[in-house]
C-alpha cells in the first residue's frame, strides 16, 4: 500500500529532476539562441514538457505499487 510518505518523496523527487533537467536543457538553448545558433531551439522549446514527462514516469512507477482491484 502506498504511504503518505511515498507521494511526498514523489513530489519531492518529480520537482527536483523536473528542475533540474528543464533548468539545464533551457539554459543551453538559451545560451546558444543568443550567440546566434538556430539549434538552440530544439532544446529550448522541449524544456518544460521534458520535465513534466520526467514526473509522470515517476507517478507511474509509484503506481504500479497499488493493489490491483478485480
Amino acid at each position: 500500500m502506498i504511504t503518505r510518505s511515498d507521494v511526498l518523496i514523489l513530489g519531492l523527487s518529480a520537482g527536483v529532476v523536473g528542475s533540474l533537467v528543464g533548468g539545464v536543457t533551457v539554459g543551453i538553448g538559451l545560451g546558444l539562441i543568443a550567440q546566434g545558433a538556430n539549434i538552440g531551439w530544439v532544446l529550448a522549446l522541449p524544456g518544460a514538457p521534458l520535465s513534466g514527462a520526467l514526473g509522470l514516469l515517476l507517478a507511474r512507477r509509484l503506481a504500479r505499487q497499488l493493489p490491483r482491484e478485480l
